[in-house]
């Protein structure tokens, strides 16, 4: 019994100290567990936190890039905006600049007018006081005359006046007549050649609205909306067009077509082709236009290098540089009323080689002479200077030598002549403009021309009959032998000649040829 008893008594305490351990066991496990899982929870905290904070990184200098690209595409667009900006202040100042040179300019012409009239009035002032002072002679030498009339024969004071004052007329008409025929004959060999050449450049080289016909040219366009499409938004596409041809574009309310307006004949017809294909094409932008404009350039310059060395090929020249050979090709657009200049210079050539061959004298050189003797005029027109200096002064740049130089400045009597081949490329000059066909001109404007010429001639006393002949270039006038004395045909012929002068326009010259005939008739019976 004792023996049972200790026994269980030694379970019981081995289950206490088992069942102590256990729990001991357990709350030691029971620790552990928590203490792995807090260690778990604050791991996977700080990875949340630094996910959190990298993510927050990410899109923090996401947000600098982006912030960072606006501005850059902001700051690329207002660089854009002020270099347009300077371009267009650029064009308005080039334009401001051309305009105070033309005003300068003018400002010189006006200053220099200015004086010549100065000094005219100061002549016309010292003339009017010697015209005062003879007024007073002859008023004294008539008050003589009509006492002594008065005393001498008998006639009233009043018949005596009259028959004074119309001797006086006389003298003084025959006087005057005399005079005006000396001063035309000793300053028309001096003045004619100068005058001429000085009106024919002014209206050839910078015309007014006498040459708009040659200045201006219409392109046709299918409808009145390409207008707007031509101007573009806030005229940009016809401001690309003139700064890329140099032209003006004139958009009016003509219907069908507009206007290219220049005096550069090679840059209005640039212009008017690449409008021709802009309008075809139907695209109309700015770097479209420049596109054109610059592949028509290109076309262009070939068209004028085959036109100058085909006219090199036909006058059948060597040695000439390619730089005169491309000024030869610019005047194929050139013309003077209607007549195209390198057609002209052509003709010169030719003309010039056989008159040389007449003469004995080098053929070749003769026909340089002619065929480059208006070069000048492919030069632009706001150089200083006329035709024949401009291209003296050219040929002379690349290679020509004398007598060629003095042909071209010369030509026009510039300066004087150092050989015959000047004096002849002249003749061959006047010949090829003067002969018949040479010069364009309308039938109307023709007939009107030889009405008015006859016109003139039939209003001045004493003109009986009046016939304008050889096309309108020379009008015969016939006065009465009886009213009219030889030194008053010279000075109806004067007068005839400055009126067609200040009131019509025409090419060249006019001749006016005053005949005074006195025919004694009798009949034998």
């Amino acid at each position: 019994m004792l023996t049972v008893g200790v026994g269980e008594a030694m379970a019981v305490v081995i289950g206490l100290v088992c069942l102590v351990a256990g729990v001991l066991l357990g709350v030691f496990v029971l620790g552990y567990v928590r203490g792995q899982a807090l260690t778990k929870a604050k791991a996977e905290a700080e990875s949340l936190v630094q996910r959190a904070k990298d993510e927050a990184g990410s899109i923090r200098d996401k947000a600098l890039l982006d912030a960072e690209r606006t501005a850059m595409e902001r700051k690329s667009a207002f660089e854009a905006e002020q270099e347009k900006a300077r371009v267009e202040l650029r064009e308005t100042e080039r334009r401001l600049t051309k305009r105070e040179d033309l005003l300068d300019r003018k400002l010189e012409t006006l200053a220099k007018k200015e004086e010549d009239l100065s000094r005219t009035q100061e002549q016309v002032s010292k003339r009017e006081e010697q015209l005062a002072v003879k007024q007073e002679e002859l008023d004294e030498t008539l008050a003589k005359q009509r006492e002594k009339l008065h005393q001498i024969a008998d006639m009233t004071l009043d018949q005596a006046r009259e028959e004074l004052l119309q001797r006086v007329e006389e003298d003084c008409r025959l006087e005057m007549a005399k005079v005006v025929h000396k001063l035309t004959e000793e300053a028309q060999a001096e003045a004619k050649a100068k005058a001429q050449e000085i009106t024919l450049m002014a209206i050839q080289r910078y015309a007014t609205e006498h040459t708009a016909e040659s200045t201006v040219r219409a392109v046709p366009i299918p409808s009145d909306d390409m207008k707007g499409r031509i101007i573009g938004r806030e005229g940009r596409n016809i401001r690309a067009i003139e700064k890329a041809t140099g032209v003006d574009i004139i958009v009016d309310d003509t219907p069908g077509v507009i206007v290219v307006s220049c005096f550069d004949k090679i840059r209005q017809a640039v212009a008017v082709e690449a409008l021709n294909r802009l309008i075809a094409d139907g695209r109309m932008h700015p770097s479209r236009i420049e596109e054109v404009v610059e592949k028509v350039k290109e076309e262009m310059n070939e068209r004028v290098n085959k036109a100058g060395k085909e006219a090199v090929l036909e006058v059948n020249l060597r040695g000439l540089h390619p730089k005169v050979v491309e000024a030869m090709g610019k005047l194929s657009f050139r013309t003077s009323y209607g007549q195209n200049v390198l057609r002209h210079s052509i003709e010169v050539a030719y003309l010039s080689q056989i008159i040389a061959e007449q003469l004995g004298l080098d053929s070749t050189i003769a026909r340089r002479a002619g065929f480059l003797h208006d070069i000048g005029k492919a030069m632009d027109h706001e150089m200083e200077g006329g035709h024949p200096k401009i291209g003296m002064d050219f040929a002379k740049q690349y290679g020509e030598k004398e007598p060629i130089l003095n042909v071209i400045g010369g030509h026009h009597g510039d300066i004087p002549s150092t050989s015959f081949y000047t004096p002849i490329v002249m003749a061959a000059d006047a010949v090829s403009s003067a002969r018949p066909g040479a010069r364009r001109e309308s039938m109307e404007k023709y007939i009107q021309r030889l009405n008015e010429l006859q016109d003139i001639a039939l209003k001045q006393p004493g003109v009986t009959e009046a016939y304008a002949i050889q096309a309108g270039r020379e009008v015969r006038v016939m006065v009465d032998a009886k009213r009219i004395g030889d030194d008053e045909a010279h000075m109806i012929a004067f007068n005839i000649a400055k009126k067609v002068s200040e009131e019509m326009t025409f090419p060249g010259e006019i001749r006016v040829t005053v005949l005074r005939e006195t025919r004694a008739v009798e009949f034998a019976r």
